[in-house]
């Protein structure tokens, strides 16, 4: 049963709203849940591209340990497009908090998330992290800001 794509629209946001919460709260099965079982990750750490399943829970479990209380995050800029059982969203992400070891992050990233619809959901079957580079000197630039 086809469904207006303003409800789609809606409902992706929701799934991005839900993910949000999840990485807020350091919950690995609330942010599994948005996830495809086979998605492909380009995230910010290697391998280069990894796939779903335990070594996607691992990286989400690796991440959340790697900081000592909740994450604030924050998802602005957000553009979401549909045709049918395809869509995609991207916008910028807000990291921030304090480390395991003490110091205090913030971040921002670029997100990009390809969704298909399966069994009447919306999950992310790919994902796109980034954070610009300077070509030159060959490193992140991690205090860009909006």
């Amino acid at each position: 049963m086809a469904q207006d794509s303003t409800t789609d629209e809606a409902s992706i946001r929701a799934r991005i709203e839900a993910l949000a919460q999840a990485i807020r709260a350091k919950d690995v099965d609330g942010v599994m849940a948005i996830f495809a079982a086979d998605v492909v990750s380009f995230d910010l750490g290697p391998p280069l591209a990894h796939g779903g399943g335990d070594v996607f829970r691992s990286h989400w479990r690796a991440l959340f340990d790697a900081w000592r209380d909740g994450i604030e995050f924050e998802v602005h800029d957000l553009a979401v497009a549909l045709s049918g059982e395809v869509a995609f969203s991207h916008g910028l992400n807000r990291m921030a908090g304090s480390t395991a070891d003490g110091r205090r992050l913030e971040r921002w990233l670029r997100w990009t998330a390809c969704w298909r619809r399966r069994e009447g959901r919306w999950l992310v079957v790919h994902e796109h992290v980034s954070v610009p580079v300077d070509l030159r000197e060959g490193r992140a630039l991690l205090d860009l800001r909006p």
